[in-house]
C-alpha cells in the first residue's frame, strides 16, 4: 500500500526525534510492503527564520491531502519574545486548526521495565495503561474576547471559556468508541460544581451515555482526577477532559511513564472506529528540550511510538502499529536507556543508537 505523509520537524529537538520516527516508518514499508511518500516542510520557529510566519497556508493545503501529519515541536528561547507579534507556538495551533483535528489521544502506559525509573513507587504503578483525551479546538485556548489592556486601575487579562454542544459531543464520543476496545470504562473530566461549560459538558456526557449501555461511564472533578493519578493511576482505563484540563492533567499523568520522552500523542479529526480511518496530525507530547537539541541525548520513542499511532488510527495498519510497540517494549527490556530514563550504572545510548535498536526489534 501508498501513503503520503506530512512531516513537519520543527525546532530544538524536533529534528533529531523525527529522523528516528522516520527511520522506523521506513523500515516497516520495507518489512511489510508499504510506500511511504515523505513531504517535509518547516514549522515554528524554524519556519519564522525562513518566511516570518510560523506556518504557511501551502504547508496547511499540503497537509490536508496528506494522508496524516507526522510532528516533532516548536518553539525555544530564540523566540521567546512575549511582545513578538509571530511566535512558533502558532504553528502548532494553526495546522491544529487547519486540519479540524479535535481530539488529541495520550496513551499513558508503564513498562515494567521503567518502573524504578519513576518518581512513584512501584506498587502505585502497577498496571497503569490508560488513554488520555484531550479536547483541542475550544475553552480557554480559542474562544473569544481574549485579550489584555490597560485600564486606570492597572493591567487586567480576559480569557474566555466557552463550549458548545457538539464540541463536547464529538470528543466525548471519541472517549466511549476507545473506551468500547478497551475495559469498557471513561471517566469524563469536569468542573461542574463551579463552571457552567462544566454543567454542560456532564450533562452532554449523561445524555450520551444510554447510547454506549456496554460503557460505564463516570463522572469526576478534575481536582480529584489530579490527585488520583498520582495516588491510584491503576483505577482509571480511558479519560476524556476539555482542552485546559486535558492539556495538564497529560503532562501529570507524563510523570507515572518516568519521561516525556515515552509518550506519544495523536490528535484525529474524526472518531475512530473499526473499520474507520481519521485523519490525524501525531507527534510526542514533549517540547523542544532546547537544553539538549543537538546533543544526540534525546529520547526519540515518543516520535517512535508516535508513527506507531499514526499507522493504526490513519492509515489501518495495526499489525504493523503493534509491531513497532513490541519493537519498543523489547528494546526497553533489553535494557537500553537513553539519558533521561537511565539509571545508575546504565550505559546511556544516543538519539540514534536507540532508533537503530527499534529498527533491529523489527
Amino acid at each position: 500500500m501508498e501513503f503520503n505523509i506530512t512531516v513537519l520537524p520543527g525546532d530544538g529537538i524536533g529534528p533529531e526525534v523525527i529522523t528516528e520516527g522516520v527511520k522506523v516508518l521506513e523500515t516497516v514499508g520495507r518489512k511489510f510492503g508499504h510506500r511511504f511518500n515523505l513531504t517535509y516542510d518547516d514549522v515554528g520557529g524554524a519556519a519564522i527564520d525562513k518566511y516570518g510566519v510560523a506556518l504557511r497556508p501551502e504547508t496547511v493545503e499540503a497537509a490536508s491531502k496528506a494522508d496524516a501529519v507526522l510532528f516533532g515541536a516548536v518553539g525555544g528561547p530564540k523566540w521567546d519574545d512575549p511582545r513578538a507579534r509571530v511566535r512558533p507556538e502558532d504553528g502548532i495551533l494553526a495546522i491544529r486548526k487547519g486540519l479540524g483535528v479535535f481530539a488529541n489521544i495520550r496513551p499513558v502506559k508503564v513498562f515494567p521495565d521503567l518502573v524504578d525509573s519513576s518518581v512513584l513507587k512501584p506498587e502505585v504503578l502497577e498496571g497503569v495503561d490508560m488513554l488520555v483525551i484531550r479536547e483541542l479546538t475550544g475553552g480557554l485556548y480559542y474562544a473569544l474576547p481574549k485579550r489584555r489592556q490597560q485600564t486606570k486601575h492597572g493591567w487586567t487579562g480576559v480569557d474566555t471559556l466557552r463550549y458548545s454542544q457538539q464540541e463536547i459531543e464529538r470528543v466525548l464520543r471519541v472517549g466511549f468508541e476507545l473506551a468500547r476496545g478497551r475495559k469498557k470504562k471513561l471517566a469524563s473530566i469536569d468542573k461542574a460544581n463551579v463552571l457552567e461549560t462544566s454543567r454542560l459538558w456532564r450533562q452532554v456526557a449523561t445524555e450520551l451515555g444510554p447510547e454506549y449501555p456496554d460503557v460505564e461511564l463516570e463522572h469526576v472533578l478534575v481536582d480529584t482526577c489530579a490527585m488520583q493519578l498520582v495516588q491510584r493511576p491503576s483505577r482509571f482505563d480511558v479519560i476524556v477532559a476539555e482542552n485546559t484540563f486535558g492539556d495538564i492533567l497529560t503532562d501529570e499523568a507524563a510523570v507515572l511513564a518516568a519521561s516525556m520522552g515515552l509518550l506519544p500523542s495523536a490528535s484525529l479529526a474524526g472518531i475512530p472506529m473499526e473499520g474507520r480511518r481519521a485523519r490525524g496530525l501525531y507527534e510526542p507530547i514533549h517540547g523542544t528540550a532546547p537544553d539538549i537539541a543537538g546533543r544526540g541525548i534525546a529520547n526519540p520513542v515518543a516520535t517512535i511510538l508516535s508513527a506507531a499511532l499514526m499507522m493504526r488510527y490513519s492509515l489501518g495498519l495495526t499489525e504493523e502499529a503493534a509491531a513497532v510497540e513490541r519493537a519498543v517494549g523489547q528494546v526497553l527490556t533489553d535494557g537500553c536507556r537513553t539519558p533521561d530514563i537511565a539509571g545508575d550504572g546504565d550505559r546511556a545510548v544516543s538519539t540514534t543508537e536507540m532508533g537503530d535498536k527499534v529498527v533491529e526489534a523489527l
